[in-house]
């Protein structure tokens, strides 16, 4: 339950600091004075977006802060789950500083807001006076249903089947659109890869195949030259290895007497092994070049085929013509890739969608046998609040495909009138009627949706005499299970309050500022017989507000 509200710099609150009681509170106050600053303050700290706008005073910031007794509520595993610690009272606290910048706090560890919003739906419900639209979208009649039908850990554990059906879907759209996209082009990839594959690319072959048919071609020229060499190197008498020898011997005979011969004769030695090496090597080249016209028609054939492919894939080696090649075998081999994937996914899908479904009929069987149920107990409390024609039907059709919330959809029917036809609700409910009938739905849900403290911003809007009375006894019935604060206008609803708080404006000199106080005994008598006579209080209505306490 909320225990305390603390607000300083907030619209027309420069200070307010009150502690609550559980049980039925009411707020009263004239129109003005600032109930809606009130609960604009308190939907601040339950995660609504704010900026600076709601700043008083524009250079200091705005701080609401709100306790809570959470014991007992099985919030310990969520405020752990966002490293968040947990006693028996919780602190949510909002600043917004003069930048407009907000903050957010629980027990004084900054949260985001969607943190401090998942929390605070299970602590408070602010019922508003166009939340009555509410009662019209079918999302929130769906949402009654289940809450009647205890179907709100079954509806998570759906919406995860659901959420993972759905992801599935998509997975599966998305590979088959590849897969379309790819079949359309293998023809494309498998004849250009057919093409380089038969080509029996060699890495560094070509360089080869180049340099082999450049001496081919001039193996004749080749072959000339170095017979040639051979002459010179190892001819006749005045080749270059005899005339090497000769002088060796002649060098050789100046040893004795010569003291650099050694060395020259060894450097000559030297010299006529390696020209002795040279001829013989140039002799068997020789020996081995010839002229093959049939080789170099092979090697200029092979070298067409490179040259050809190169030209058509704007490449300039064998290597990039290799690489191409196996880039069209890995786009050959992921459309296989692809179909095996389709099938996996399709088989998953299934899976997935019978886990949906059995969840989802689990779903509406709860709903259908809860359906009438809901209708008699609306009509009970209807009946209560002086509307005793009325007829309410829970409508629940089924769907062909699941669907947030399962496979059904649900609407609420309704008619105030004896003979009236059952109409969508915002085709036939006044404003006043339809007050009455959320305050009824609301009363159904309140024990099952264990929520502690509710908050109802004028939902008597539209009623008055025996049926404000009424309205009263069904809020302090509710109050019962849990904690009720209720904003009225009306007496009647006032004096069922086991709390009553009265919102006010005070001027000063410089400004004008919201207070809301506790009223004493006395004062309530006061307030509540200025509700019934106005600010000329009389001797009647004073005595009309103590009955109305008693």
């Amino acid at each position: 339950m909320l225990t305390r509200l603390r607000i300083q710099n907030y619209a027309l609150i420069r200070e307010l600091d009150v502690d609550l009681s559980p049980g039925f509170s009411i707020i009263t106050g004239e129109t003005g004075a600032g109930k809606s600053i009130l609960l604009g303050a308190l939907s601040l700290i339950l995660g609504q977006r704010a900026d600076s706008s709601v700043l008083n005073d524009k250079s200091v910031k705005c701080v609401v802060e709100a306790s809570f007794r959470v014991d007992g509520l099985g919030l310990e595993e969520l405020f752990l789950s966002n490293d968040l610690d947990f006693d028996d009272f919780a602190i949510f606290r909002r600043e917004i500083n003069p930048a407009g910048k907000s903050r957010a706090f629980i027990n004084d560890s900054p949260v985001m807001l969607k943190v401090m919003q998942d929390i605070g739906f299970r602590l408070i419900d602010i019922h508003s006076q166009n939340q009555n639209l509410e009662i019209n979208d079918q999302t929130f009649q769906m949402m009654v249903v289940d809450i009647c039908a205890g179907n709100q850990e079954d509806l998570l554990l759906y919406k995860g089947r659901f959420s993972e059906y759905k992801k599935l879907a998509s997975e599966l759209r998305e590979a088959e659109l590849v897969n379309e996209k790819s079949k359309a082009d293998l023809d494309y990839y498998q004849f250009q890869f057919d093409q380089l594959h038969k080509a029996l690319l060699v890495e560094g072959e070509q360089e080869e195949l180049e340099k082999e048919l450049e001496l081919l071609t001039h193996a004749e020229e080749i072959k000339s030259g170095l017979s040639n060499v051979s002459e010179l190197l190892n001819g006749d008498d005045s080749s270059a290895l005899n005339q090497t020898k000769t002088a060796i011997g002649l060098i050789t005979k100046m040893i004795h007497f010569l003291p650099d011969a050694q060395g020259f004769a060894q450097r000559l030695e030297s010299l006529h092994v390696d020209l002795k090496d040279i001829a013989q090597e140039v002799a068997w080249i020789e020996e081995k070049v010839e002229f093959d016209p049939e080789r170099i028609r092979t090697i200029n054939e092979r070298l067409d085929v490179i040259y050809s492919l190169q030209q058509k894939h704007h490449v300039q080696s064998v290597n990039e013509l290799i690489q191409l090649r196996d880039s069209f075998e890995t786009k050959i081999v992921a459309v296989s890739m692809n179909e095996e994937e389709i099938v996996r996914l399709i088989q998953l899908k299934e899976l997935k969608y019978a886990e949906v479904e059995a969840f989802a009929q689990g779903l509406s069987s709860r709903r259908n046998s809860i359906a009438g149920e809901v209708e008699a107990r609306v009509l009970k409390q209807l009946f209560l609040l002086g509307m005793p024609n009325s007829k309410f039907k829970v409508d629940i059709s089924p769907i062909p495909l699941p669907g947030t919330h399962g496979m059904d959809t649900v609407s609420f029917l309704f008619t105030a009138n004896k003979n009236g036809a059952l109409c969508e609700i915002s085709k036939v409910a006044s404003g006043g009627e339809m007050s009455r009938l959320m305050l009824a739905i609301k009363a159904l849900i309140s024990r099952s949706k264990a929520l502690p403290t509710i908050v109802f911003d004028e939902i008597d809007s539209g009623v008055s005499g025996e049926i404000a009375d009424r309205m009263g006894i069904i809020l302090k019935e509710i109050s019962s299970d849990m904690q009720v604060i209720n904003i009225t206008h009306l007496p009647q609803i006032a004096a069922r309050g086991d709390h009553h708080y009265l919102v006010y404006k005070q001027d000063s000199a410089v400004d004008t500022t919201t207070l809301l106080r506790r009223l004493t005994k006395t004062e309530r008598i006061e307030e509540l017989a200025k509700m019934l006579s106005g600010e000329n209080i009389t001797p009647a209505a004073m005595l009309n507000a103590e009955e109305l306490l008693k």
